[in-house]
């Protein structure tokens, strides 16, 4: 046992942090909201432990509440004994204070955030950025500083160091940001790191990159993992153990292959039940397109180029695009971001100029069209986005929101003569009529992109382009979309363009998948033809980059990517 920095109970030494009956609980105006209640977790050195659950059970909390990070309006009861970085002693974090806190956060644990976007700071170089936190626990000269952070940026596998740590965060892909951040929290080898869902915005290539990065810091650092993730196969490839949390409370924690096999609570045995899994069937009777109708879209040596700016040359987007999609049928177009999807999915319905080659949809021609001649098909066209969020208006109700497309092409004369439409549509995505008084934020991620999908039905389209319509979604709520989806789109038969980076969900719903790379169609085919025997080497990485809900199935999947890599 050793003694504590800020009184109260000890820690043992085997444990990196002890946390002991927690609650808090948040002050709103609609009354005191416990988001966790009695959660007691031990962390051991060089453990992985992956604390899993919904959005709203209390996991993100929880990590924070080690970090001291905590709202104002945040009431703690509890102990939460953080052991110092040397094993000299331990602090409560829910004791310590201003400059106590400062000196634990970096040193002793630190924290890799969901969204590198809302953490680097784009005004400074990454390096600046990385030097701060280390000028601010040790007394380094600044050259010493910027030796230290290149340091770090290589070990995180950025190329060239020495270079882009003058390089500013927009300068970077997607996971390479992620790896600056995870280099901010390792720059002063803390003995806790708290990932939370660190790699919920990134393709599986990228993932899988990010995920062995996560996996070598127990073994190469000794450092231990607190791991906050919805991600089920996430957790069978990094974790030791597993605690499942739902309503605040620990309901389950076991060793990670016992919980896989043998999961005991009824929340538990629902969440592994919810994930997607390539090969198990799917959602909806496959369609068998009759060659004979004509296509709903049909690209022939589809071209897209995005005019370079400032000396920079052109950027080619897609590149000699051919596909169909005929009506009633679902096609899954899949491949990592900068692929080409979303810029195919965005021609189609007429938001991005074709370069060169045809494209029709719904019989236009959009290669020169003009908006006049395409306006008329625009009514026979729905979009679900990727980010409700976003593409809804905050300042408007969800029922003015879904009235107007009945709106804009004149169904409907404004919001109050549509409503008896939107309460048809917001019933037929399981909504109460009731939520349409409701605005946007006073809706979950699932009830936002139900009401989503409402607009994009409501003037009974041929054809549904959906642009990745359920990544931001925990898994259960996902479950419950792609039901739905399913659901309608064999009662109204309409023709789909599915756009995803996630296999395992193109696999429930598409007729048919398409694989793009860097603009070119590699492989298409049914979902058994591409995804159960693999031509193209791209998909086959992609296929071995997608986390399975399976321990023992993940660790040959690793294997097989490493091979492929």
């Amino acid at each position: 046992m050793t003694a504590t920095a800020a009184g109260g109970p000890t820690a043992p030494a085997e444990h990196v942090v002890d946390i002991q009956d927690l609650h808090v609980s948040f002050a709103t105006d609609a009354g005191t909201v416990r988001a966790v209640r009695g959660v007691s977790l031990q962390v051991a050195p060089g453990e992985v432990l992956a604390v899993v659950g919904e959005s709203g059970s209390g996991k993100t909390v929880t990590a924070r509440t080690i970090l001291g990070l905590l709202p104002e309006t945040a009431t703690t009861q509890g102990a939460v004994l953080l052991t110092r970085n040397d094993g000299a002693a331990t602090h409560d974090v829910t004791a310590l204070t201003g400059n106590q806190l400062r000196s634990v956060r970096g040193r002793d644990v630190a924290m890799v955030f969901q969204e590198p976007g809302s953490v680097l700071n784009p005004v400074y170089p990454v390096g600046w950025q990385i030097m701060e936190g280390l000028r601010a626990h040790q007394d380094l000269t600044r050259a010493e500083a910027r030796e230290a952070a290149i340091e770090v940026l290589r070990r995180v596998g950025i190329p060239e160091p020495e270079h882009r740590v003058d390089h500013y965060p927009h300068q970077f892909s997607g996971g390479q940001k992620q790896r600056i951040v995870i280099a901010q929290a390792l720059v002063l080898n803390p003995g806790l790191i708290v990932a939370d869902e660190p790699t919920t915005a990134l393709d599986v290539t990228v993932q899988a990159e990010i995920l062995e990065l996560l996996r070598s810091l127990p073994r190469d650092l000794g450092s231990a993992v607190v791991l906050i993730t919805h991600n089920m196969g996430v957790v069978a490839d990094l974790a030791d153990r597993v605690a499942v949390m739902y309503d605040g409370e620990i309901v389950e924690q076991a060793e990670v292959r016992e919980l896989f096999t043998n999961a005991q609570h009824p929340y538990t045995r629902a969440l592994l039940d919810a994930v997607p899994r390539i090969g198990t069937g799917g959602l909806r009777e496959r369609h068998v397109p009759d060659e004979s109708v004509t296509p709903v879209v049909e690209a022939r040596d589809l071209r897209i180029v995005y005019p370079g700016r400032f000396r920079e040359p052109d950027f080619v987007a897609v590149d000699g695009v051919d596909l169909t999609i005929r009506p009633g049928e679902v096609l899954g177009l899949v491949g990592e971001s900068g692929s080409g999807k979303t810029t195919i999915g965005r021609a189609i319905a007429g938001l991005t100029p074709v370069s060169s080659g045809s494209l029709r949809v719904l019989g236009v021609e959009l290669n020169g069209a003009r908006e006049k001649h395409f306006r008329p098909a625009r009514s026979r066209i729905g979009f679900v986005f990727q980010d409700p969020a976003t593409s809804f208006n905050p300042l408007l109700t969800i029922a003015q929101c879904v009235a107007e497309p009945l709106v804009v092409h004149g169904r409907a004369g404004d919001p109050r003569e549509a409503r008896p439409r939107v309460d048809e549509l917001l019933e037929a995505v399981q909504l109460p009529a009731a939520f349409g008084d409701r605005y946007p934020h006073e809706l979950s991620g699932g009830q936002r992109q139900r009401a989503s999908l409402a607009r994009a039905l409501a003037l009974d389209p041929e054809l549904l382009i959906a642009d990745e319509p359920t990544s931001a979604l925990d898994v259960s709520v996902q479950a419950r979309v792609l039901d739905l989806f399913a659901r309608l789109q064999a009662e109204l038969g309409f023709a789909c363009l599915f756009i995803s980076h996630d296999l395992a969900v193109v696999d429930l719903l598409a007729d048919r998948i398409a694989v793009l790379h860097r603009g070119v169609l590699v492989e298409e085919g049914t979902g058994e033809q591409v995804l159960g025997a693999p031509r193209h080497a791209y998909t086959q990485r992609l296929l071995a980059s997608l986390p399975v809900p399976d321990p023992d199935e993940q660790a040959d999947r690793r294997e097989q990517w490493r091979s492929l890599r």
